[in-house]
């Protein structure tokens, strides 16, 4: 991770630190003001001689996710099938800004990590055509290393300031391609019309060669629609997701009567968060607590409010781990252990609804088959329920959508880097396209009544349940991976006895 910090005062000294760029070797413009009797101590020669003497060995060997180097290599193979004789950059992007001078963690762009196998901030990958394929080079802002100047002056690549970094040689043995600095890809000669994808902000070094150019949809949509059907290896890394998030739940679950008592929805989310980040490389996407009123918000992310021992617990939850592939799952919990009869009568709806849509997916069966499947016993009940205005078949057409006032999300997503996965696709090869073998996705019916909806019976309001699995689709159908929570509200209960009393 890079930390772009400025130069903090050293006030006790009388002097402060002024940070230099990289890539011109002047100071940063933001740089802290100094005493100006002091000399900057980039200038000063005993110190900066001093700096480049006395370091021994530093282990910097680039940590890879076993398996990730080699199916990177066969995901070039593919890209390169799919264009070839097409000039390809791939950027991996870097942190943004936060407030001030501080920045977000980088997390590498998609299809960079597709592509590469890891991800390396500001990094850029050029396939350039030859015979046969494809020719691949790395581009890396090498760490400035004791020696240089900006291993002491450079916040963002100066061992120093951020511990020892893999650099180019480090790099190339770890992925097995062929790495170059960062500094060398303005003279690389990248044609006018190659095609660019990846993070849309421009890697730190790349100068000229990136500057300015638009990422190119035709790669996006190829990248996109290549990384619907996952490899063993994608799979395996998502059952480990999956394996890690259930544990995640667990902790959760065992939290519960600490955030009743005083830590609310955000001691929770923090203990699901910590568990990412121990287990795996963070939570893949923003953790979702909502108690009570807050469970129909669909993105209540705020986890700012108390937890309710009567209400349900709404916990849409992931790990994501160190390879970038992330699992996606949601669990509605009663916060007592035991569903009142309006939660459970909720509760066993959205159930069935979630069965019908896992047995729609099916390869070689239309995308919107699991979507319609779990919609139709959701109008169903609705309508059984006094709460639509019109039949269940008006509900149901095209130009009725009456039952959509209680769920307005989709019921399921391509799955995989990214929680919502694959979505530079072209309609017809995913929405209006088929389920085919070795998809991942997730299915996620779910019944959101608000607390101020007056259409809704006075009992029900307030209460959100969703169920979400995620499921990789095999040659006969599919398979859930993430069933080792249960789904039925009974289930649920039991659960959750088991892992308090533990």
């Amino acid at each position: 991770m890079t930390h772009h910090h400025d130069g903090p005062s050293l006030s006790g000294l009388g002097l402060t630190v002024t940070v230099v760029d990289w890539e011109s070797g002047m100071p940063n413009s933001r740089a802290t003001r100094r005493d100006p009797r002091m000399p900057l101590l980039s200038e000063a020669a005993g110190f900066t001689t001093w700096m480049a003497e006395g370091w021994g060995d530093a282990a910097r060997e680039l940590a890879v996710e076993p398996g990730a180097a080699a199916a990177a290599a066969d995901h070039r193979a593919r890209l390169s099938a799919e264009l070839a004789g097409e000039t390809l950059v791939i950027a991996a992007g870097r942190s943004q800004l936060r407030a001030n001078d501080t920045y977000f963690e980088f997390r590498a762009d998609s299809d960079f990590l597709w592509t590469v196998g890891t991800g390396i901030e500001d990094a850029v990958l050029v396939m350039r055509p030859v015979a046969g394929g494809h020719d691949a080079t790395l581009y890396i802002t090498p760490p400035a290393r004791p020696g240089s100047k900006a291993f002491h002056a450079d916040a963002n690549h100066g061992e120093l300031w951020v511990g020892p970094l893999a650099g180019v040689a480090e790099v190339a043995s770890a992925l097995d391609v062929a790495v170059r600095p960062i500094g060398e890809l303005a003279d690389a000669g990248i044609a006018d019309d190659a095609l660019i994808a990846g993070a849309a902000v421009v890697a730190r070094g790349a100068g000229a060669a990136l500057a300015g150019r638009a990422r190119s949809a035709r790669l996006a949509t190829v990248l996109s629609e290549l990384r619907q059907i996952k490899d063993a290896w994608e799979i395996g890394q998502l059952r480990a997701a999956n394996l890690a998030t259930i544990d995640g739940f667990a902790a959760v679950a065992r939290e519960i009567p600490n955030a009743i008592a005083a830590g609310g929805e955000r001691w929770l989310q923090g203990t699901f968060d910590r568990h990412a980040r121990t287990v795996g490389q963070a939570p893949g996407y923003a953790t979702i607590v909502g108690s009570g009123a807050h469970a129909p918000i669909l993105h209540w992310v705020r986890a700012d409010g108390e937890v309710d021992p009567a209400e349900l617990l709404l916990l849409d939850m992931g790990v994501e781990m160190r390879s970038g592939y992330t699992a996606d799952v949601t669990r509605t919990l009663p916060a007592s252990g035991t569903f009142s009869e309006a939660q459970r009568q909720v509760h066993d709806l959205v159930e069935r609804s979630h069965r019908a849509g896992l047995a729609a997916v099916q390869p070689g069966r239309l995308w919107a088959d699991f979507h319609a499947a779990c919609m139709e016993v959701l109008a169903e009940g609705l309508h059984d329920w006094g709460m639509l205005p019109v039949s269940v078949d008006e509900a149901l057409s095209a130009d009725g959508q009456h039952h959509r006032r209680y769920i307005v999300c989709g019921v399921g997503h391509h799955l995989g880097l990214d929680v919502h996965d694959c979505d530079s696709s072209r309609y017809e090869t995913y929405l209006g396209g088929t389920v085919q073998t070795g998809m991942a996705l997730t299915v996620e019916p779910g019944l959101y009544f608000h607390a101020w909806d007056e259409t809704v019976p006075p009992e029900l309001r307030g209460i959100g349940v969703r169920l979400e699995d995620d499921l990789v689709v095999t040659e006969t159908g599919n398979e859930v991976i993430s069933d080792a929570l249960p789904i039925d509200a009974a289930g649920v209960e039991a659960w959750m006895r088991g892992i308090t009393a533990r």
